[in-house]
């Protein structure tokens, strides 16, 4: 065969390769309601990355206080802790469907008001302090919710694909909202990012009346009973895999994902910013983020098999590029360092919520994920203030520090309980479409 023939059939099977990598990246698509679902995300979650910049800024002119921004994003975080579980209890007893209409609705009314108080002046610190216990108590709600609706709308088959697409929407998002976010508030101020989310909502509450009922997978409701809720912590604890997973998010969540404090601060203090220049630093470093994670996860979602080894490595690399982040010598640097974080976090948060759903009973599955909402989420009530206090007090590289170093450590139990679990899910890829279930 001729070198130029050579040269053709290489091309040719190049382009076959990749036409298949990109069918199985986005096969999740092709299913009319999940289209819906993305669609209204996509637009829902640019409103409330604008709103996650405007609101960081917005404590640190009322304040000028790491620890006051950190106490704003637990408080937030509180009802995860509390009613998180009972959210979880609620989306295995009724409808999902109807559950987001009614959450989603609220978290508009909700933007909507914070945006009215800062437009007319307003706004005072205690107010912002309340409107977050009330957004903090809708996604507890709303979280697990929206996690196991994933499930009925595309079934076990193409979970893990619709996961990390649905975590590159999150990342895109952290692309485009923050950069939206930077220019509105250099030239409008910070109340029109929080009405620009209220209203985004909108788009998920039709995407939601837009979607065909016949059409979803429905898992059958758990009828009310007593000890449910222990129930499900019994269930998380005894399973090995569902208990290795949620200690590794318990740990990353807790001290590694509080950008929302950490970044603020490293362009406010570290690179020393002044004031007009610093919503445009954060929202490079959020963008940055963004961009690396939309890179992995269009990696990712062409994958077919979830382990625990591949969670571990997630874990190592996520930590590994936040020390590279707390080393940065400048803006710049810090920014690489953050797409590089970026990369790694959509590979760990979409294999914890794809081990998680595909290794829990139908029956267990809201209050699972409930579970790895407060893993995720909920432990920010700690981690928040702890890592705004280290920043102010000790610095934000050192927050970062501290954070890397928690992932490094969610990764070791990942390589122990792959190691440990040999004969399990935990070990052995979890091919698509596996799911354990118990006899009821």
């Amino acid at each position: 065969m001729s070198r130029r023939a050579k040269s053709v059939r290489h091309r040719r099977g190049a382009a076959v390769t990749l036409q298949l990598h990109a069918h199985r990246t986005f096969r999740s698509l092709r299913v009319r309601n999940y289209r819906l679902y993305f669609t209204g995300q996509m637009i829902s979650l640019c409103g409330t990355w604008m709103q996650i910049v405007a609101q960081a800024l917005l404590v640190l002119h009322l304040t000028h206080s790491g620890t006051a921004l950190g106490l704003v994003i637990g408080l937030q975080s509180v009802p995860f802790l509390l009613l998180a579980p009972y959210g979880g209890l609620l989306a295995d007893r009724v409808s999902k469907r109807k559950l987001l209409v009614v959450t989603q609705s609220i978290a508009g009314v909700l933007a909507l008001t914070l945006g009215a108080l800062v437009a007319t002046g307003s706004i005072r610190l205690w107010m912002v302090y309340v409107l977050a216990v009330g957004l903090g108590i809708v996604n507890a709600i709303d979280n697990p919710t929206r996690q196991t609706f994933v499930h009925e709308l595309v079934g076990s088959a193409q979970l893990r694909n619709a996961v990390t697409l649905n975590s590159i929407i999150v990342n895109l998002s952290r692309v485009i909202g923050p950069a939206i976010a930077g220019v509105i508030v250099a030239q409008f101020g910070l109340a029109p990012c929080f009405i620009a989310n209220g209203l985004s909502f909108g788009a998920v509450l039709a995407c939601l009346f837009m979607m065909t009922d016949r059409d979803l997978i429905k898992a059958k409701r758990v009828p009310p009973a007593k000890g449910q809720l222990r129930a499900g912590f019994a269930y998380a604890w005894k399973t090995p895999v569902v208990r290795d997973v949620l200690i590794m998010m318990v740990l990353v969540g807790t001290l590694s994902y509080e950008f929302t404090v950490t970044l603020p601060l490293l362009a406010d203090v570290t690179f020393n910013g002044a004031p007009s220049a610093v919503a445009g630093a954060v929202a490079l470093l959020m963008s940055a983020m963004g961009a690396g994670a939309v890179v992995g996860g269009l990696a990712t979602a062409g994958k077919r098999t979830a382990a625990m080894g591949s969670l571990a490595i997630g874990a190592f690399g996520f930590g590994i590029a936040m020390l590279m982040v707390a080393a940065s010598p400048s803006i710049g640097w810090a920014a690489a360092g953050m797409a590089i974080v970026g990369y790694f976090s959509v590979s760990f948060t979409a294999l914890t919520n794809t081990i998680l759903q595909t290794s829990s009973t139908a029956r267990m599955r809201g209050r699972v994920m409930a579970l790895w909402a407060m893993a995720f989420m909920g432990t920010t009530v700690v981690g928040g203030p702890a890592i705004g206090w280290i920043g102010q007090n000790i610095g934000p590289r050192w927050s970062l520090a501290v954070g890397a170093l928690a992932s490094v450590i969610a990764g070791v139990v990942g390589l122990r309980s792959a190691r440990s679990h040999s004969d399990g899910v935990a070990a052995l890829p979890v091919p698509i479409g596996r799911q354990i279930e118990e006899s009821a």
